[in-house]
């Protein structure tokens, strides 16, 4: 090693070409210091000790051949990993500094108090090796990371204890695994000024979904205190999506999603003791509110598009929050090593067919099935008892895990978000993992056999037995094209990103009714009239889900904007149609508060649903809830291409009735660009097909209900099944019918149903008609497009025929 070389160096002199001299962390560090501070992205200043100083340490020390001599006895089966990390640890504990590397440290550690205006600056001392944060490897969490060091005796014995770090058991399997030379892998350390997030906030950020490789949302989770404690798991923090195309927009707010996390504890500088930090339960406001609000979760969001652009691939970044002055900080900036490296021209699915019962719930990584038998572990240090390819159930993980991570099928933790430890390494590992679960270790026990199930969108589920699953690998390279749009009928947002690889034409259908059911759950008169509500329990429960709200109303208003902007971002800018709430009224009853707003109906299927509730004063508070969620949905978030579509409209003046009702809530058709369509379900809507047409922009053929009324065939009768035919010669009449009389009039027709992915000759007839759009679920989408395809390549042909 060069006498020469300078054992420091300070953030802005250095840059991404420097990852020999200071890691890829330090390297990345000067980078944005360099030339993204000009542009508005803030980073604490600092500096760093180079490779020089790592070798200098070991030459000084004699380390080289301790090194050499403990890997060869573990790897001629003399010692263990656990004995041979600990071997070398100690010997790097046991080192001394030469004159020259701890003048160099503490000298700049002086200028850096001087620049901070304090004695004895607090500081985080972050290890960084020469080898990690690649595009093809990620080293998260394999060395040690210290905070709130304060003075030059505490800051050398951190920088020594980062080195030895390197040689933790989790980072020796690591390197082993990845094929790196252990000698080959030098050691930084950064030192750079605490942000005081201990009294603010601190979390993690990527550039890209991280489960399903969406590239157009930031993520970005959040806890009170320093941000260890979301990076290791060991809190439920908050989550945030923002939708990238819209941040250029001044006026926008395109925050997608706000999921409010448990945050049961942060942690704090501590005031005495051998611990610089120490971990606190938070307080019943802090758990009620999220860490950041919509401006600061916008500026970070920006953040990460600027690192993003600069570095040129998806982001994962690490954020915090000075709790004294409020200004928000980048702290670290890595590669995404998972999606990114992605194909992109294949996917694979999975659906669950029949499964057992539920279990327990958390957030989902990855998306796969598994099945398997539980083991339990409390601590690292019970890995011994695991058994290979079983389900590793625990509280929380961190790098110790690692080796019996490799070993699990699937991983189960009671804490933690998309941006622990635990998620992150079961994403590297290829891994189905449930985290934030709250009770798994409780409900679930050794010996037990479960599946594991996260094919069902953002949340993951544990059932009881072997659940029956289908798995397809789809090719996307070399689908067809075709002039009928094949939408997607979507209503789990959390499911949304899944499909978006997917070539589909837009949404024909996304139902409004399954967001209320799971997203919010409450009836929304019960929160217009929560004074007055008479039901206590529905009263107590409402006030749980609500909190934070001050305007309970706004509660189902924010939620199923976000929701559905959920969908509307997974496919933008192509139309996502948006059906107001399609609820019978025993289905709304069962709503919390929903009793008290209900009739009962012999026969609620024909009842008072769809269009005429609008209107009605019993539900039209409630409809006006769901407009302001429309409204925010396009004019704040931003997602013009959302078109509004009325479910069970009788007649054209029921429509106008609805329109107008509308229009008095902000909605007006062809104001701001807004499209509003009709269901086709009923007869008057094909007799009245050109009256329609002049109140609508489209039409969307219910082919259920359309079959139903038209049959008058129950659709759910046992005994009259064989008499439900969506291609009876009558229903064909129908939509043959519907089709010319809207396109007559300049308006557009799609329909939405199973029956063109189960009967290719159904497709086919629908391709003749000229049908505008055909909508389905996405496990049918390739299937229904070849039909599709097949159909419009036989029709060119005859007609070619003919001309001929």
């Amino acid at each position: 090693m060069a006498a020469d070389m300078p054992l420091v160096v300070w953030f802005e002199e250095l840059g991404q070409h420097d990852v020999p001299r200071v890691g890829g962390k330090n390297a990345s560090l000067g980078e944005m210091v360099s030339h993204l501070g000009s542009v508005g992205v803030r980073v604490p200043f600092g500096f760093a000790t180079t490779a020089a100083a790592y070798w200098r340490f070991i030459d000084g020390n004699g380390l080289e051949e301790t090194i050499t001599s403990a890997l060869a006895d573990m790897d001629g089966g003399k010692a263990t990993l656990a004995e041979t990390g600990d071997i070398i640890r100690h010997a790097f504990l046991r080192g001394e500094w030469s004159k020259e590397a701890a003048g160099a440290i503490t000298s700049n550690y002086r200028e850096l108090c001087r620049r901070a205006g304090r004695i004895d600056a607090d500081v985080a001392v972050r290890s960084s090796a020469t080898a990690e944060d690649l595009p093809n490897a990620s080293f998260a969490g394999q060395q040690e990371t210290y905070l709130n060091v304060r003075g030059e005796r505490a800051l050398l014995d951190a920088c020594r204890r980062c080195y030895a770090s390197l040689f933790t058991d989790r980072a020796i399997s690591y390197r082993q695994t990845q094929g790196f030379d252990h000698l080959k892998v030098a050691l930084s350390i950064g030192i750079q000024n605490m942000v005081r997030s201990d009294l603010g906030g601190a979390g993690v950020m990527f550039s890209i979904d991280t489960e399903t490789g969406f590239d157009r949302v930031v993520l970005i989770n959040a806890a009170w205190g320093l941000g260890e404690n979301v990076v290791q798991g060991a809190v439920d923090p908050d989550e945030y999506e923002v939708f990238k195309p819209f941040l250029a927009v001044p006026s926008l707010s395109p925050i997608i999603e706000m999921k409010r996390g448990g945050k049961a504890q942060k942690l704090i500088y501590a005031e005495d003791g051998d611990q610089p930090t120490r971990n606190v339960p938070t307080s019943k406001a802090e758990r009620a509110a999220f860490v950041l609000d919509e401006p600061e979760i916008l500026q970070l969001a920006r953040w990460a598009c600027v690192i993003e652009d600069h570095y040129g691939r998806p982001m994962d970044m690490e954020w915090a929050r000075d709790g004294r002055s409020g200004e928000l900080f980048i702290v670290q900036a890595r590669p995404e090593t998972v999606q990114s490296r992605r194909e992109a021209g294949a996917l694979k699915t999975y659906r669950i067919k029949r499964k057992g019962r539920k279990l327990a719930a958390g957030l989902s990584v990855g998306d796969a099935v598994v099945a398997g038998r539980v083991c339990v572990l409390e601590r690292a240090r019970d890995i011994a008892r695991f058994v290979d390819g079983a389900v590793l159930v625990t509280g929380t993980t961190d790098p110790d895990w690692v080796p019996v991570m490799k070993r699990a099928a699937a991983i189960v933790t009671d804490h933690g978000g998309r941006t622990s430890h635990a998620a992150i390494v079961s994403r590297e590992l290829g891994l189905p993992a449930i985290v934030g679960t709250g009770d798994a270790t409780q409900v679930l026990h050794d010996g037990q056999t479960v599946t594991v199930s996260c094919a069902e969108g953002d949340e993951g589920f544990v059932y009881e037995g072997v659940a029956d699953y289908d798995v397809e690998d789809i090719d996307l390279h070399g689908i067809a094209r075709t002039r009928t749009r094949v939408m997607l009928n979507l209503a789990n947002p959390a499911a949304a990103f899944r499909w978006w690889r997917l070539p589909a034409d837009g949404v024909g259908l996304a139902r409004m009714e399954f967001v209320i059911n799971n997203d919010i759950k409450i009836h929304p008169m019960a929160l217009v009239r929560y004074d007055t509500l008479e039901d206590q329990d529905a009263r107590r429960r409402i006030a749980e889900l609500t909190a934070g709200y001050a305007d309970k109303t706004a509660y189902f208003v924010e939620r199923l904007a976000r929701a559905l902007a959920r969908i509307a971002a997974a496919h933008h800018p192509a139309p996502v149609i948006v059906r107001m709430s399609d609820f019978k009224t025993n289905e709304y009853a069962n709503l919390i508060g929903g009793a008290e707003f209900e009739p009962q109906e012999a026969n609620p299927m024909l009842g008072f649903r769809g269009a005429s509730r609008y209107y009605s004063p019993r539900y039209r508070e409630g409809f006006a809830l769901e407009c302001r969620a429309i409204r925010l949905l396009r004019q704040q978030l931003g997602f013009k291409n959302v078109i509004v579509m009325i479910p069970f409209c009788r007649s054209p003046r029921e429509a106008d009735r609805v329109l107008d009702v509308m229009e008095a809530n902000g909605l007006k058709r062809g104001q701001d660009e807004l499209q509003v369509y009709v269901m086709c379900e009923i007869p008057s809507n094909v007799i009245l097909a050109k009256a329609f047409a002049r109140r609508f922009d489209g039409f969307s053929i219910g082919s259920n209900d359309l079959t139903q009324l038209t049959l008058g065939v129950d659709r759910d009768s046992e005994a009259l099944a064989e008499l439900f035919d969506e291609q009876d010669e009558a229903v064909e009449w129908m939509i043959r019918r519907v089709i010319d009389e809207a396109h007559a009039a300049g308006a557009k027709v799609g329909l939405c149903g199973q029956a063109p992915s189960d009967h290719p000759a159904f497709a086919e007839f629908l391709v003749t008609c000229g049908i505008d759009s055909v909508s389905v679920s996405p496990d049918s989408f390739i299937t229904v497009k070849r039909h599709v395809a097949a159909a419009e390549q036989a029709a060119a042909t005859v007609a070619g025929a003919v001309r001929a």
